[in-house]
């Protein structure tokens, strides 16, 4: 078995394109995206300045991130080391471009299903190069056997100074680069000037450092250069990402809501608590699963989560903890229908259990998603259950207008709580130091594009008028129902805001 790799000779690139075409021409790659690119920047001041080329492409890593992920095993590891792929088996969930550390993956949108650089396979498999190492005249890209100490690309590995990109992903990257500028690899260190780039109008699916007037961000140090040519890289997950993470967040937290009120000693009480309960958060449920098929571009193959799934996959394990929470939710839909306070005692556990796996796993997926690194804190999975907490007392302070709710101040008190657990996790997750690249997606969060929600929507709407409307109500005794409703739909729509700037803030950060 071989360990196939790529050795790219930044000193020798002179940035002639030539590998972009023929991998364009190779693969019928459509306009608009790229299997490998070449990235130009350019350092100093004038009039001692340079530019540098780069060849970005999929790095083959030992430890694939993107094949961890994939949930269908349309991702996977060929005989000869090469991360390949498999259209037949993609079902477009995106999840693998957020997890790939390089930006190496894209959205063909002729086929709707995930593609990269595979070596030429095809080729390497025949005992041909791959079209970009035969067309690159200046011999700059290389392919060996790493396992072979006599191959070239072992041998110049050895000998000569090397560097691979994000290193700190530990994925144990098979594409090595030599005479490469540091700032080439890594994107925090570079920055798209206010006048754009050369041959090239920005978009915002150009990701960049945020920059004042073309220079260094006025807060962040470390830009050193400029990003003066590279492609563009569309954010693939959007507000349906966002609103799923309230969706399941309401059916969880309903459910924990009424389990909480069984313990109380009101599983005899049928229509709010063993009935209407199970019926939202079936909606609600229902309704998550629509936004997670509506947002993959092969939604008709949902099912492969199923019939193909690979359980190293925090998405397809989540789609059980989904329909294993359906089930109890449906049986408690039962047990209030019969009017069997005995089953609602029994499922209560189960029901609660659900309902955290339901709210939470989506952490692990999120940890999954390696490329990005302000979804990989500790504190995701805390503020996921807090959240789902406060969706539940939201639900239960909604239905107390309607009908009669069981211990109306315990349930002022959980949206209450929930509500001040989220703001805390909240503050810590801003104010504690991590990587770079957490530090700028929290300053693009907070600060940036996504600053006005965040602190609008998602702390003043979804944290603040809450926490103030349930404090009145508690303080001042108040009977009606009505101003505890407000507080829930306030803490509700606050919380679409915080996790859409959260998601979108996530994947801000240039990965290439």
């Amino acid at each position: 078995m071989t360990r196939l790799g790529f050795l790219l000779d930044s000193d020798s690139c002179i940035g002639c394109h030539a590998c972009t075409v023929a991998c364009k021409s190779e693969h019928d790659v459509p306009l608009g995206v790229n299997r490998t690119w070449v990235k130009y920047i350019e350092t100093g001041t004038f009039p001692d300045v340079a530019r540098k080329f780069n060849v970005m492409r999929c790095n083959q890593c030992e430890d694939a991130p993107c094949m961890a992920i994939c949930p269908t095993n349309a991702l996977f590891r060929a005989d000869n080391g090469v991360v390949d792929f498999q259209d037949d088996n993609c079902i477009g969930c995106k999840s693998c471009m957020n997890a790939c550390p390089y930006d190496a993956l894209y959205i063909n949108p002729e086929t709707n299903t995930a593609h990269k650089c595979n070596m030429c396979n095809h080729r390497i498999e025949v005992g041909l190069e791959p079209s970009c190492q035969i067309v690159c005249p200046t011999e700059a890209i290389k392919i060996g056997d790493l396992d072979d100490p006599t191959s070239e690309i072992s041998r110049i590995i050895a000998r000569d100074d090397v560097a691979v990109r994000s290193p700190e992903q530990n994925t144990k990257p098979k594409v090595f680069y030599r005479g490469a500028d540091q700032a080439s690899l890594d994107p925090t260190r570079t920055a798209i000037a206010n006048d754009g780039m050369i041959w090239a109008e920005t978009t915002p699916s150009h990701p960049t450092v945020t920059v004042t007037l073309g220079a260094k961000p006025s807060d962040m140090d470390g830009v050193v250069a400029r990003t003066a040519y590279t492609t563009s890289h569309p954010m693939s997950w959007k507000e349906k990402v966002s609103g799923y993470l309230v969706t399941k967040a309401i059916a969880a937290g309903t459910m924990l809501v009424a389990s909480l009120l069984v313990l109380m000693g009101h599983s005899d009480v049928d229509a709010a608590v063993g009935v209407v309960p199970p019926m939202i958060a079936g909606a609600f449920l229902g309704l998550t699963g629509v936004l997670l098929v509506s947002d993959l571009k092969q939604p008709g193959r949902f099912h492969y989560l199923i019939t193909r799934g690979s359980w190293e996959s925090w998405l397809v394990k989540g789609a059980y903890i989904l329909m294993a929470f359906a089930a109890v939710t449906g049986l408690w839909w039962v047990g209030g229908l019969v009017g069997s306070p005995g089953l609602l005692k029994i499922l209560a556990v189960p029901a609660v259990l659900g309902a955290a796996g339901t709210a939470g796993y989506t952490a692990y997926l999120f940890g999954q998603c390696e490329g990005r690194d302000l979804w990989q804190t500790p504190l995701l999975l805390p503020t996921l259950l807090a959240q789902a907490v406060t969706a539940g007392g939201a639900v239960f302070a909604v239905m107390d207008v309607f009908m009669d709710v069981p211990e109306p101040t315990a349930i002022t008190w959980v949206l209450l709580g929930g509500v001040v657990a989220t703001a805390a996790l909240i503050a810590m997750e801003i104010t504690s130091r991590g990587s770079r690249h957490v530090e700028l997606a929290v300053h693009e969060m907070t600060r940036g594009r996504y600053g006005r929600q965040f602190w609008i929507g998602g702390v003043g709407l979804g944290i603040v008028a809450p926490a103030v409307l349930a404090i009145i109500s508690l303080a001042a005794d108040v009977s009606s129902p009505a101003l505890l409703a407000v507080a829930g739909v306030c803490a509700v729509v606050g919380m679409f805001a915080y996790e859409d700037s959260f998601v979108r803030a996530g994947q801000s950060v240039p990965l290439s």
